[in-house]
Order: structure tokens, then sequence, then C-alpha cells
């Protein structure tokens, strides 16, 4: 059987907020939120618009040590790839609902790209692939 990642887990500080962010901000599709009552939390996923690859699990920090990494799990470099097919209405609809890039737009070899900050600080790329490559190939 082929693998692939399913979900990658974004430790956030709230789930409400985090989901206001992703669906409101972004534009991202809640696509389940679920009470577990064995663990006494919430299963909370997210996807991008038309995804059908890997979503984000919204896990509530529920220790200190995981509250001290919710908007640095990578260390502040850039830690998720967000790919689009028009880079240019994604970047002014981002930046229309007040999202924060912290690197304006560049046209690399790779694709055009930019990087965003979520509400926690956590950094994004979002890149459009150039001719010739694909989200595999970056």
């Amino acid at each position: 059987m082929p693998q692939h990642l399913g979900l990658v887990a974004l430790v956030v500080r709230e789930h409400d907020e985090a989901i206001a962010f992703y669906v409101e901000k972004l534009g991202f599709t809640l696509t389940e939120d679920t009470y577990q009552p064995a663990q006494d939390k919430r299963w909370v996923v997210v996807s991008p618009p038309g995804s059908k690859g890997c979503s984000l699990l919204l896990a509530r920090a529920t220790s200190e040590d995981q509250r001290s990494r919710v908007g640095n799990q990578t260390g502040h470099r850039v830690f998720l790839f967000l790919y689009t097919d028009d880079f240019w209405r994604d970047f002014n609809a981002f930046k229309a609902n007040g999202v924060e890039f912290v690197r304006e737009p560049k046209v690399e070899d790779h694709g055009t790209v930019a990087v965003f900050q979520d509400l926690y600080g956590n950094q994004w790329d979002l890149i459009q692939p150039g001719r010739g490559t694909s989200a595999r190939g970056v």
C-alpha cells in the first residue's frame, strides 16, 4: 500500500482562535471538530481549499512544555509550505484578511514565494511552483 502524510499536528493555544484564523483568514475548511470524551479533548482538523493531501491537526497545548512551543515549533524557520495555483489571488486575499507577511513576494527559479505568519508566529511559505517544478520537486 502506498504511504502518504495524512496530518501534521500544529500546537495551538486555543482551538477556537486557531479555527477562526485558518478558516476566516486563510480560507481553509474545517473538516473535523469532534470531542474525544475518553481523552477529554477536541480533534480539530483544517484543510486548504480543494486539498486532497495533508491536513492540519490543531492540537491544543496542554502542558507548560507544549505551551512554550506555540508559535515556535521550528525555531522560527519556515515550517509549512502552502502551494497554490494562483499566487497573486491568494496573496492579495490573505493581505486583505489581515495576514502578516514577513517576506514580500519574490520570483525564484522554483516559483513565486512569500513568507507569512499565522496567528502565533509560525512561518509559512505561500508558493506557486514555477514551470517545470512541482510541489515534490521544490
